[in-house]
């Protein structure tokens, strides 16, 4: 049922309703202009995350039409200590943020505003992504190592306009620091990993989902997979691909099978028998936002996954500790 979107053509149609697939490059094409729905419902995003064997730092910028964000977090999920935790709320940003249209093509998307610069510079197969907050500094340089990501264009069931344009870019190397006062954090090349999670689109209020990435090394090879359910119509595309040797192999949908407490392990299986992976949770980087009629939170689950994923040649791949995350969303915005 799912359908790969493989020619170019525009994210929306001439009535503004999303044509549904899915793609492994930016084949889609977003013009804000074309979307039919008031601005206060448009929703986009660039999130990055950085992460190695023990700490994970994160780079927000984004917005929801009537509020918007620009964010820095650094966190130890093996002592489960929050580091650093920089977050502005931006109210009314409405499209003054000027969020790029394309998560590939070369762009700058910054912030500079009462003290706070934040900037993604994207060049061709690198990203240099830089902070300066009050006492902080950080510079991260991200390298593409996977021709191919995954790009979803799903359609909602609860009115004809809504839409999620997605684009998630992950076995990314990366290498950098962040500089707080007298305290430095420093990620090496090979050992951190970064990944993308570029979203665009016209949501309901309320929403749920269940989403998991990561990138490893596998067989002295790079190893990745994004994984997600509960969100949109995902009959035409889901999310749910691997990535193994600088090429992907596409899954059909997924489920998260999860414990009484979030911290018990999590079950993820696909329907084809292809993916059976277990999450041994050691931290639970919950987070809420409640502003105006806002009301989110996020239980982000850091810890190892272990099991198999059976690629489209049928090669099974038998995984052992990677180090990586499944959340839980909940949302009203």
């Amino acid at each position: 049922m799912e359908k790969e979107l493989l020619e170019r053509g525009p994210v929306l149609d001439e009535k503004g309703c999303p044509i549904p697939g899915y793609s492994r490059r930016s084949t889609l094409v977003y013009d804000r202009k074309a979307i039919k729905a008031p601005p206060w419902r448009i929703k986009e995003w660039d999130f990055y995350q950085i992460s190695n064997d023990r700490l994970c730092l994160q780079f927000t910028i984004g917005h929801a039409a009537y509020a918007g964000q620009v964010s820095l977090m650094l966190f130890d999920f093996v002592k489960g200590e929050k580091l650093l935790d920089l977050n502005k709320i931006l109210v009314l940003p409405f499209g003054s943020l000027h969020m790029p249209e394309n998560a590939e093509e070369d762009n700058t998307l910054t912030y500079d505003k009462g003290g706070i610069f934040m900037r993604f510079e994207t060049r061709k197969d690198g990203r240099v992504l830089t902070c300066r907050w009050g006492d902080l500094e950080a510079s991260i340089r991200l390298e593409r190592k996977n021709p191919d990501s995954l790009v979803i264009n799903l359609p909602f069931n609860e009115y004809a306009h809504a839409f999620y344009y997605n684009h998630k870019i992950n076995c990314m190397t990366a290498e950098g620091f962040v500089k707080n006062a007298d305290k430095e954090w420093h990620f090496e090349k090979d050992s951190s990993f970064g990944i993308l999670d570029w979203g665009r689109g016209v949501w309901p209020f309320h929403n749920e989902w269940y989403w998991s990435n990561g990138t490893g090394c596998l067989n002295g090879e790079i190893f990745g997979f994004n994984l997600g359910c509960g969100f949109g119509n995902t009959d035409t595309a889901s999310e749910n691909i691997l990535f193994y040797k600088g090429k992907s192999h596409k899954l059909g949908k997924v489920d998260f099978t999860l414990g009484k407490e979030y911290l018990d392990p999590w079950h993820l299986t696909d329907k084809e028998g292809r993916l059976d992976l277990t999450l041994t949770p050691m931290y639970d980087r919950t987070t809420r936002i409640k502003l105006l009629w806002v009301n989110n939170c996020c239980h982000q689950m850091f810890g190892t996954f272990t099991g198999k994923a059976i690629l489209d040649d049928g090669t099974t791949l038998q995984i052992n500790n990677i180090i990586s995350f499944a959340e839980h969303a909940v949302n009203n915005w």
